[in-house]
């Protein structure tokens, strides 16, 4: 058989690790182009959480202020 070089272990290495990839990619295939193709579809500027609290909020636009300088002004307004 001879000797075990540093090459030749690196080698069955790599070999084995692309065999283990190749086998999982091919046992979870239908699972694994499912979530492929919602990744895909997705859109990662929208947050379903924010959208779902956005409908809350604007029924009581009041409550909500536009930003920082609003919520000064009104607490402002309200203590005077």
């Amino acid at each position: 058989m001879g000797k075990s070089t540093p090459v030749k272990q690196a080698a069955v290495v790599l070999g084995a690790l692309a065999f283990g990839w190749m086998a999982i990619e091919m046992a979870f295939k239908p699972l694994l182009d499912k979530a492929r193709s919602a990744m895909d579809n997705s859109d990662p500027d929208r947050e379903p959480d924010d959208i779902d609290s956005a409908r809350k909020d604007d029924s009581d636009s009041d409550r909500k202020p536009i930003s920082y300088a609003d919520a000064v002004a009104k607490n402002i307004a309200g203590a005077s």
